[in-house]
């Protein structure tokens, strides 16, 4: 039974320094929905005995079938903390009660999309990580990301009970495992922290780590303990939590604190000798019935009295797991944490809303933000939609940043594509009703204030992935910053109904599907094929099959092999200067194409250098690390595809009348070319195209855009042509565990696929091998099942977008391996064959 009515929470609500908002984030298996199983059944959501085994936030079936969390779940917690657990807390509070809106994520990285979203509107992290396998692949990529949105992690050590049952680790050895785990994750925090945050690392006597086994239910910080001795060796607490880490060791025979091991054999490190054999000894006793020493024990602990007296009777690990968690429960532990060391709304938004907002920083809207104001303008967040139980309806999930949001209040939504003064993208419409999301139902409120999370129905037509909600009438108000995604989707399928009367339903799937994911791509070929575009495999599948299933009511949907996306791009400076004539002979255009610098590229994917720059900043950039010369710098026209892509066109023309005339009609030309290359019509990566000299009509009628673009796109594929083409496929970095028996078969699988092993590395204190590699996307298919084969099952692979890379062989030749991929491409896209250069470039 709940311990709160809706009531009480739409209360608390309004206590802006009583919230905390945050993300559970890990990698794969680490044990996330099970470590947040303990805090929904502190709520009172769901029974204690179930917590680790219900997985509440998994709230779909085929979650529950495969063990794995595809969506992120929301859900809002109520808790009432007892006084004395609060005494120590120096933050703003209005009493005892704190809301707590908890994201679960998943892991994979195939979902990392997801994470981003529940990112953005959270201000705190739960990152959690298995203390046998350590930091990996994963927890780095969602760490980035979260330091990226400028949000303060909070570390636990989960799986504590491998170290007791499996690894029967002593003392020592535990305590180096840990510090090992601590010092990983403290390496990343260092490295991708934003100054404006200050120092982001986490120190268990500062008790920003905790110890936890999610699926136990319990959990520890050194606070816990640190209360229990403070009274028996009559220190303070403070000065107890600091002996309990690092290098202070106790010998109870002299009862003194030494800073180095003595040679008394009593002499033990102050963690191990006060929190770790305490546990051990517990569990040990639990494990094998030894109840005649174990009660006495738990009655000094005072646990004795907290276990009913039908589970006195049990024997073994039920015994121990209801022990541990009447002893040391998982929630109080997580509590502390996160009450303590997670920064309010109140807080957060301080220095979040210059990562948030894009207009600017001191207009009403960036204040409001700030103070995270409820009687400013309305700003909302929508992060993603989730679609509701009825087919076909989504409710738009979000946070509110400032003001409230009510049912029937009139809301402005600024969609993804929205520029700031034009219609584009825009609309108004009422909120049907808000809603609270609570895992697997939704519960009706009146309103929501500023500082927390909500659900809005009755916008779900006008919202495509995400928006910016705020009042009706306010104009000058901009968007809120885009997400940046870690991975892009490269892995594409084509869909087709298998009845052809089916067609429409088809159609209003895919439209739903782009909607329920933030990452899934779903657009029409020229072709009229229908294409669905994911991060991988796993990825695939499962939109695949919400498609089938949901969306289109069990229509059977026929499926093509996946195709990757590839990129053109060229290698050297064109040989030649290249010149097309316009349609009517009277216009001239010469141009040449070169690479781009090294790194670059990957500059511009990221967003640090785009057109919306201010040019001294991108001017400082190019010519500092790129040793650009600085009148260049000034003469780029745009940027291509989709006016943001890594690919540039430049005028170096000395003094052409009329230039600027044309300027758009070549901006257009750039867009469409780089868009669809000369080699596959794959987006172009990494050229910058240089317009030399312009010949020009006089007459303004005779240089008209029909003239213009179409030359300008001939030239440039010209250019491309002449500068050492080549494509360029995505790679992926594959980091797999395995023991070091599985080597061999790792090799040879890679070998099969033109992979390439960058590091192989022990893990200290295990048996077990982290192999790093790079593996074509292309050859990733159905990559996972023959590891499995190679490595007897042993191996696992965790795949991650990782960089673009260049093919060596030459497109131009039809024999070459290049050469084939292009055929087939130019088959599967029903163009003509290569056409020689002489098509695209005429002769004076």
């Amino acid at each position: 039974m709940p311990k709160f009515t809706i009531e009480e929470i739409r209360q608390l609500m309004d206590k802006k320094h009583n919230i905390r908002n945050l993300s559970v984030i890990a990698h794969v298996d680490h044990g996330k929905s099970t470590l947040t199983d303990s805090l929904v059944a502190a709520a009172g959501i769901m029974a204690v005995e179930h917590a680790g085994d219900a997985r509440l936030t998994d709230t779909r079936k085929d979650e529950q079938e495969r063990g794995i969390t595809i969506k992120s779940t929301g859900i809002s917690l109520y808790y009432q903390m007892p006084a004395k657990d609060l005494e120590g807390f120096k933050g703003e509070r209005d009493g005892n009660d704190f809301l707590v809106n908890l994201i679960d994520s998943p892991g994979h990285v195939d979902f990392s999309s997801e994470v981003t979203a529940a990112l953005r509107i959270t201000d705190g992290a739960l990152v959690v990580v298995d203390c046998v396998e350590g930091v990996c692949v994963q927890t780095e990529t969602v760490l980035r990301q979260a330091l990226g949105e400028r949000i303060r992690p909070v570390l636990t050590v989960n799986k504590m009970d491998r170290c007791f049952l499996e690894l029967m680790l002593d003392a020592e050895e535990a305590y180096t495992t840990y510090l090992r785990v601590i010092e990983n994750a403290n390496v990343l925090m260092a490295t991708y922290q934003d100054e404006a945050m200050g120092d982001l690392q986490v120190y268990p006597d500062k008790s920003t780590v905790s110890f936890s086994a999610g699926l136990h239910g319990w959990a520890f910080t050194l606070t816990t303990f640190a209360r229990m001795y403070a009274s028996k060796f009559g220190v303070a607490e403070e000065k107890m939590i600091t002996k309990l880490w690092g290098d202070n060791f106790f010998d109870p025979a002299t009862k003194k604190w030494t800073t180095t091991q003595t040679d008394s054999k009593t002499c033990k490190r102050g963690f191990c000798q006060f929190c770790y054999e305490p546990i051990k000894q517990v569990i040990n006793l639990a494990m094998n019935d030894n109840k005649d020493k174990l009660w006495p024990m738990l009655e000094k602990l005072g646990v004795l009295s907290k276990l009913k007296v039908e589970e006195k009777d049990l024997m073994g690990k039920p015994l121990m797991k209801r022990i541990m968690q009447n002893w040391l429960p998982a929630s109080e532990a997580l509590l502390e944490m996160i009450v303590y060391h997670m920064p309010s709304p109140a807080k957060a938004q301080k220095y979040r809303v210059d990562t948030l907002y894009e207009g600017p920083l001191d207009d009403i809207y960036a204040t409001a933000v700030r103070n995270c104001d409820p009687e400013g303008p309305l700003m909302m967040y929508i992060s993603k939609m989730i679609p509701a139980s009825d087919s076909g309806r989504f409710f738009a999930f979000g946070r509110v940043f400032s003001g409230k949001i009510a049912t029937g209040s009139k809301v402005r939504i600024m969609g993804a594509n929205y520029v700031p003064g034009e219609k584009k993208d825009l609309f108004n419409k009422a909120v049907q009703r808000t809603v609270l999301c609570m895992g697997r139902k939704q519960d009706a409120v009146e309103d929501v204030p500023c500082g927390n999370t909500c659900a809005v129905v009755g916008l779900d037509q006008f919202i495509a992935k995400t928006a910016t909600l705020t009042n009706e009438g306010n104009a000058d108000c901009f968007p809120m910053k885009a997400m940046k995604f870690s991975v892009s989707p490269v892995v594409r399928v084509a869909v087709e109904p298998k009845v052809a009367s089916d067609l429409p339903k088809l159609v209003e799937g895919l439209k739903r599907l782009s909607r329920s994911d933030p990452m899934v791509l779903c657009l029409i070929e020229e072709t009229g094929e229908h294409i669905v575009a994911g991060a991988g495999e796993l990825h695939l599948e499962i939109c695949l099959k919400d498609l089938q299933d949901d969306f289109m009511g069990g229509a059977e949907i026929k499926v093509s092999e996946p195709v990757v996306s590839f990129r053109e791009t060229v290698t050297k400076m064109s040989e030649h200067v290249c010149m097309s004539k316009s349609p009517n002979k009277h216009n001239r255009m010469y141009m040449q194409a070169r690479p781009l610098e090294d790194g670059l590229a990957e500059l511009i994917d990221e967003g640090k250098i785009g057109p919306r720059d201010d040019p001294k900043i991108r001017t400082k950039i190019l010519t500092e690390d790129f040793a650009w010369d600085k009148d260049a710098t000034k003469k780029i026209w745009c940027f291509g595809p989709d006016t943001n892509g890594p690919n540039l066109f430049m005028d170096v023309c000395k003094g052409v009348q009329y230039l600027n005339e044309i300027k758009d009609s070549c901006n257009a030309a750039m867009q469409w070319a780089t868009k669809e290359g000369v080699l596959a019509e794959e987006n172009m990566r990494g050229i910058v195209f240089e317009l030399t000299d312009v010949v020009m009509h006089a007459d303004a009628i005779h240089r008209g855009g029909g003239q213009i673009i179409p030359t300008a796109r001939r030239v440039m594929y010209a250019a491309e042509l002449t500068a050492g083409p080549r494509m360029m496929e995505p790679v992926y970095l594959v980091e797999i565990q395995a023991p070091e028996s599985a080597l061999g078969g790792i090799y040879s699988v890679m070998n099969q696929k033109r992979g390439i092993v960058i590091e192989e590395m022990q893990r200290p204190g295990t048996p077990m091998y982290t192999v790093k590699c790079y593996l074509p996307v292309v050859e990733s298919f159905g990559f996972t099942a023959t590891l499995r084969a190679a490595t007897a099952g042993q191996a696992f692979p965790q795949c991650v977008f990782d960089h673009w890379e260049v093919m060596g062989a030459d497109p131009l030749e039809p024999t070459s391996m290049c050469g084939k991929i292009i055929t087939d491409i130019r088959k599967r896209k029903g163009i003509r064959d290569m056409q020689p250069l002489s098509e695209y470039e005429d002769k004076l």
